[in-house]
C-alpha cells in the first residue's frame, strides 16, 4: 500500500508504488521526486546521495537537465563502467522535458540498469504526465517522494521541530512558534535559522533566544526586502525596509541578507553550467543556484560590481562608520533596485 507523504498530500490518482516523505527516502532504481517545494526536494536528493556514498564511496554522480537533453545521454551514463562503480543520475526540469528525453527515459524504465539510481525531479505541471503516470503505475519499480509546499503553520512547526530533534537539541514551543512566524514565507530560510541556532546557541533554545537572533523578523524580514529590491521594485522595497526597522530589525543582518544574495549572483553571473555542477562548485544547493539565475535577469557585471561596493560602504555605515545608518540602508536599496546603475 502506498505511504502518504507527511510533506503534503499524495497525487489524486492512485499510485502503485510507495510514496515516501522526503526524510524517509531510500535507494531505488527509479526515484520520482515530485512537487513544487524545491527545498525539500533538494534535501531529499542530497540525503539519497549521502546514503549511497555511505554504502559505496566510489559512487559516480551525474547531472542531466531534461529540457536541454541530448539524445543518448541517459544510456551513456547508465552503461556499465570499467570498474563497476554504482551510479547516481540526477535529472532536473523534468516538467520541461524534451521529446527526446521523454522517449528515451520511457524506454529506459522498461529495463533499468543494474547499480544505477535514476532520480527524476518534476516540479509540477502537465508536461511529462505520460512519464509520471507510467512510473506511478509501476514501470521501473520505483518510488515517489512528493514534495508539496508546507502551507499550514502546523506543517512548518512539525518541520522545525524535526530539525531540532534530529540534532538532539531542546527547544521550547514558544521558540518554535516565533521562528515559524519570522520565516513563514521561505522554508529554506526557516531551515537555515534552525541550523544557525543549533550551531550557535549553547543552552536550551527559548523564545528569548530567537528574539536575540532574529529580532524584527516577524512579519517583515531582511530577505524579503532584498528580494523585492533585487527585482527592481524600489518603492515597495523602501516601504518594507522602513516597516522592518520600525519593528525593531537590526540594520546589520539586513545588510548581511543583501550581501549574501548579491554575492551569490556575482559568483554565478555569466556561468552556463547546469545547476547541479554550479551547486557543487560553489557549495550551494541547486535551488539557490536556480534562484540566483532568476534574480540575475536584467543585471550586468558592472551593476553587480557597483552594488558590491555600496554593500561594503553600507556595512561599515551600519557598524558605526556613519551617523545615519538608515540613510545608508535606503541608499543601498535605491542602488540595488536600479541594478547598480
Amino acid at each position: 500500500m502506498a505511504v502518504r507523504s507527511k510533506a503534503g498530500s499524495s497525487p489524486a490518482k492512485a499510485s502503485a508504488i510507495p510514496q515516501l516523505s522526503w526524510s524517509k527516502i531510500r535507494p531505488a532504481r527509479v526515484v520520482l521526486v515530485s512537487g513544487p517545494e524545491d527545498f525539500l526536494a533538494d534535501r531529499a536528493i542530497r540525503v539519497l546521495r549521502d546514503t549511497l556514498r555511505l554504502e559505496d564511496p566510489s559512487l559516480e554522480v551525474h547531472d542531466l537537465e531534461a529540457d536541454t537533453y541530448a539524445p543518448g545521454e541517459l544510456i551513456t551514463l547508465a552503461s556499465p563502467s570499467l570498474f563497476g562503480e554504482p551510479r547516481l543520475i540526477r535529472v532536473t526540469r523534468v516538467e520541461k522535458c524534451s521529446d527526446a528525453f521523454l522517449s528515451e527515459v520511457m524506454q529506459y524504465l522498461e529495463h533499468p540498469a543494474d547499480d544505477t539510481y535514476l532520480v527524476l525531479r518534476h516540479g509540477g505541471g502537465v508536461r511529462g504526465k505520460k512519464l509520471l503516470d507510467a512510473i506511478r503505475g509501476g514501470l521501473g519499480n520505483g518510488i515517489e517522494v512528493p514534495c508539496t509546499e508546507l502551507k499550514k503553520e502546523t506543517d512548518k512547526l512539525d518541520f522545525a521541530t524535526a530539525e531540532f530533534a534530529t540534532a538532539g537539541r531542546r527547544v521550547s514551543g514558544g521558540a518554535l512558534r516565533a521562528l515559524v512566524a519570522a520565516f513563514s514565507d521561505d522554508l529554506a530560510e526557516l531551515a537555515a535559522a534552525c541550523q544557525q541556532l543549533i550551531s550557535d546557541a549553547t543552552a536550551e533554545i527559548s523564545e528569548a533566544t530567537v528574539e536575540k537572533y532574529y529580532s524584527g523578523r516577524v512579519e517583515t524580514n531582511a530577505f524579503k526586502v532584498a528580494d523585492i529590491a533585487i527585482a527592481g521594485r524600489h518603492g515597495e522595497a523602501l516601504i518594507l525596509l522602513r516597516h522592518a526597522l520600525a519593528s525593531g530589525a537590526d540594520p546589520v543582518p539586513i545588510v548581511a541578507a543583501f550581501a549574501m544574495k548579491i554575492r551569490t549572483m556575482a559568483k554565478l553571473s555569466g556561468r552556463r553550467e547546469n545547476s547541479g555542477q554550479l551547486a557543487q562548485q560553489f557549495g550551494l544547493a541547486p535551488w539557490q543556484v536556480d534562484r540566483a539565475k532568476r534574480d540575475l535577469q536584467g543585471w550586468n557585471d558592472a551593476g553587480l560590481g557597483r552594488c558590491i561596493e555600496i554593500l561594503a560602504e553600507t556595512d561599515a555605515a551600519v557598524k558605526g562608520a556613519q551617523r545615519d545608518p538608515v540613510f545608508a540602508l535606503e541608499r543601498l536599496v535605491s542602488v540595488i533596485s536600479s541594478r547598480g546603475e
